[in-house]
């Protein structure tokens, strides 16, 4: 159980597949949650399957196939969560893609999956589990964002678009729900130590012709703490905003970056 001892909630998590979203989806299991955990492939939860068995918790776990950026998916994966636990407590918005380029060479396609999967995406899932969670004593959403989301950055302009509208939607849906029980934050962390800051780190290397611990150093410079955010600070962060402590957290967009972006 986690260490803020929380009541049982039925949590839904979008791309609990990998990274963040991975450690996200073991570290609530384990604390007892019941856990809707989402991928675009199922086949890439079978880990997670095999640690509820581990942890007695077949009966608290439902995977399911969900692409974000698919109306349909988004609906059915919403249909088959209530349908099994009944209301959505805790609605995570995880899943996401970063990819860069400058504006002048950003295709219309690669602006227009950024915005679909970042920020569409999150507002189909939350739009189609909001209802029944309106008017409850309790309830939270929570928005995986980026600091990409509060500052610029070069090359980036459709991600930092992307997750300046996930700011947004938060500070909005913040003040729909404040007379109510349910609750809207957005977690903002620097550069994690996850597969998508490797291949950002692979992408120094090869435009700069760095190695790779060069190139991590690099990342790794961005923050003044001089290290990458491990995925478990987020899981932390996260256990704190599910608690009924967090119940005056409204509307914030929550940093996890060494100091970089103060706001």
């Amino acid at each position: 159980m986690s260490e803020l001892n929380t009541p049982s909630r039925v949590i839904f998590l979008t791309g609990a597949s990998r990274g963040i979203g991975a450690e996200l989806a073991r570290g609530l299991l384990g604390d007892g949650h019941r856990l809707i955990a989402t991928a675009r492939d199922p086949a890439s939860l079978t880990w997670l399957k095999e640690e509820a068995v581990r942890l007695e918790a077949t009966e608290r776990l439902l995977t399911c196939a969900l692409d974000v950026s698919d109306l349909g998916s988004v609906t059915e994966a919403a249909r088959l969560a209530q349908e099994r636990f009944g209301v959505v407590e805790v609605i995570i918005n995880n899943a996401g893609v970063a990819e860069s380029a400058p504006l002048h060479k950003t295709s219309d396609e690669l602006w227009s999956h950024t915005m679909q999967v970042n920020l569409t995406g999150p507002f189909w899932v939350t739009r189609a589990l909001l209802p029944a969670l309106r008017g409850r004593a309790y309830g939270r959403v929570i928005f995986i964002a980026s600091i990409a989301g509060l500052t610029g950055s070069a090359y980036t302009s459709a991600y930092c678009a992307s997750k300046h509208g996930v700011v947004g939607m938060t500070r909005s849906l913040a003040l729909e729900l404040a007379s109510s029980g349910v609750t809207a934050n957005a977690i903002c962390p620097g550069f994690v130590d996850t597969d998508m800051a490797m291949s950002a780190v692979e992408k120094i290397s090869t435009s700069t012709g760095r190695d790779a611990q060069e190139a991590r150093a690099a990342l790794e410079a961005f923050s003044p703490q001089r290290r990458l955010i491990q995925p478990s600070e987020v899981l932390h962060l996260t256990r704190f905003l599910i608690h009924d402590a967090s119940r005056g957290v409204n509307g914030q967009a929550l940093t996890i970056d060494g100091g970089q972006v103060q706001h």
